[in-house]
C-alpha cells in the first residue's frame, strides 16, 4: 500500500508494488468500477525494465492512477456513475487527460466509482455503492462527492494519484473529508473534453493526491501548459479570512482545526488578516449554472429514463428546466461583473484561506436515511468550494487535523491563473502544518 508521496517512491520497484496493490484494490469494495490489471502490471513492468536500462523516466512512471469514470478511456462506454448508458457506444480515444498521464507512463489502475452525472458532492451511489471514508474504521462514512472513488483510492493507499472533476468542489470536498490534497487548477488550464459535462462553464478536470508536490506533478502533466512554481517563504504572504459565509456553521472540531492551522500559519511568518468580503453573500443567488446546463444534456434521457436515475440526482437536474434563454444569459452577465468585483478585493492579498468545507464526513447511514438530512449535508459541502468555481479560481485543499482526528480540509484559494502562487503558498502551509 502507498503511504509516500511519489517523490518518495523513485527508487521503489513498481512491479512487485503493482502486485500489491492490484490484491488490494480486488476487494476495495465499491471503491472502482472497472479494473485494468493486466495494463497496469505491464505498465509496472515497462517502467522497471527502463530504469534498469538507465532511461530516465518520469516520476509517476509505472505507479498506479485512478481515472474517474466520467472520463473517457478508449474502448469504453463511460457510464459516469450511471446504469443509463451502458448501451452507448465505447469511447474511440482517451480524454487529453488520461492521454497525458499514459505518455507519462502512469499505471491506469482502474475506472472510479462517483456520484452519478457527478451531481452531488456527498458521493452516495446506489447503483455501484458508496465508497467508506478510510478515515475511520468504526464507522461508514461518507467519501465526499462527487469524486468519490478517487479520493477513496488515494486516501487508502491504492493510488498516487485520483483523476476526477472538481465543478463545484468534487475534489476539494472529498479530499477534505478524506485527509488528502486536492487541488482544482483554474478551469481553462486542463481540457475538459472526453468529460461527460455537468457545467459547460463550471467543470475541471484535476485530481487528489497525497501531497502538494504530487498536485504540482500531476496538473504539470495534464495542463496544456506547466506552472512554474516559485519557492515562497510565508513571511512575504498576506492571506485573507473571510468573514461573510465561509465561516458560518462550522462544526466544533472544523472550528477548532481551521483556528489552530491560522495560528500555525502565522506563527510561521504569514500575515492572516480578517476581511469581510461581504460580495460572498451574492454567490449563492448566482451559482445556478450546473443545474440549467446539466438539464440542457438530461433532458432527453430523463424523459425516457428518469425512474433509472438517482432520484436525488434527478431532482436537482430538474431544477435547470425553470430557467429561461434570458435568465441565462444574465446569470453569465451578472458572473462576470461578480469576478470583476471579486477580483478587485482580492488584490489586496495574495490567497484566500478557508474551511474547504464546514462540517465533518457524516456516517453514509444517515444521509441515506433522510432525504432532509441528504440535502442539507449536500449544501453545506458544496458551498465554500463552489465559491471557487463561481470566481472562475483555483484552489487547494490541505489537511489539517490533528493525527488521530476525523479529517478537516484547509482551503487556499485565489483567482484565474493564480494557479502557481495558490500552489506555492500551499507548500510552504502544507509543510508549516506538518510541524
Amino acid at each position: 500500500m502507498i503511504s509516500q508521496s511519489i517523490a518518495a517512491l523513485t527508487k521503489t520497484s513498481r512491479s512487485p508494488l503493482m502486485d500489491a496493490i492490484l490484491a488490494h484494490a480486488e476487494k476495495a469494495t465499491a471503491v472502482f468500477t472497472r479494473l485494468y490489471p493486466d495494463a497496469a502490471r505491464a505498465s509496472a513492468a515497462y517502467a522497471d525494465a527502463m530504469r534498469a536500462a538507465g532511461v530516465q523516466l518520469s516520476p509517476l512512471a509505472g505507479l498506479p492512477v485512478s481515472v474517474k469514470d466520467l472520463t473517457d478511456i478508449a474502448g469504453e462506454t463511460t457510464l459516469a456513475g450511471s446504469t443509463i448508458l451502458g448501451a452507448m457506444p465505447p469511447a474511440t480515444a482517451d480524454a487529453p487527460a488520461v492521454q497525458r498521464l499514459r505518455s507519462a507512463g502512469a499505471a491506469i489502475l482502474g475506472k472510479t466509482n462517483m456520484t452519478e452525472f457527478a451531481f452531488s458532492g456527498v458521493g452516495l451511489n446506489p447503483h455501484y455503492g458508496t465508497p467508506a471514508n478510510p478515515a475511520d474504521d468504526s464507522v461508514m462514512r461518507i467519501p465526499g462527492g462527487s469524486s468519490s472513488g478517487a479520493a477513496v483510492s488515494v486516501a487508502s493507499g491504492l493510488c498516487v494519484a485520483g483523476l476526477g472533476s472538481d465543478t463545484g468542489g468534487s475534489i476539494r470536498i472529498p479530499a477534505a473529508l478524506c485527509g488528502i490534497v486536492g487541488f482544482k487548477s483554474t478551469a481553462r488550464r486542463v481540457p475538459t473534453a472526453g468529460a461527460l459535462p455537468l457545467s459547460t462553464t463550471l467543470d475541471t478536470i484535476c485530481a487528489t493526491t497525497r501531497s502538494v508536490d504530487d498536485c504540482i506533478l500531476i496538473d504539470s502533466l495534464i495542463a496544456d501548459e506547466p506552472l512554474a512554481v516559485p519557492a515562497l517563504p510565508l513571511n512575504s504572504v498576506r492571506l485573507a479570512v473571510p468573514g461573510t459565509v465561509v465561516l458560518d456553521a462550522l462544526e466544533p472540531h472544523v472550528a477548532a482545526s481551521f483556528s489552530a492551522a491560522l495560528a500555525r500559519l502565522s506563527r510561521a511568518g504569514a500575515q492572516v488578516i480578517d476581511a469581510p468580503f461581504a460580495l460572498l453573500a451574492e454567490a449563492a443567488a448566482l451559482n445556478k449554472f450546473s443545474s440549467a446546463e446539466a438539464y440542457s444534456w438530461h433532458r432527453a434521457l430523463l424523459a425516457a429514463h428518469e425512474d433509472k436515475y438517482d432520484f436525488r440526482v434527478a431532482k436537482r437536474i430538474r431544477l435547470g428546466a425553470a430557467m429561461s434563454a434570458a435568465d441565462y444569459i444574465d446569470l453569465h452577465r451578472q458572473r462576470r461583473d461578480w469576478i470583476t468585483r471579486m477580483e478587485r478585493e482580492l488584490d489586496a492579498f495574495d490567497a484566500l484561506v478557508i474551511p474547504t468545507v464546514p462540517i465533518v464526513a457524516p456516517p453514509i447511514a444517515d444521509l441515506e436515511a433522510s432525504e432532509e438530512a441528504f440535502f442539507k449535508a449536500n449544501a453545506l459541502l458544496l458551498r465554500n468550494p463552489s465559491t471557487i468555481n463561481l470566481l472562475d479560481g483555483c484552489a487547494i485543499s490541505l489537511p489539517c487535523h490533528a493525527p488521530g482526528t476525523l479529517p478537516v480540509g484547509l482551503m487556499i484559494a485565489g483567482p484565474a491563473m493564480a494557479d502557481a502562487k495558490v500552489l506555492a503558498i500551499a507548500r510552504a502551509a502544507e509543510a508549516a502544518l506538518r510541524q
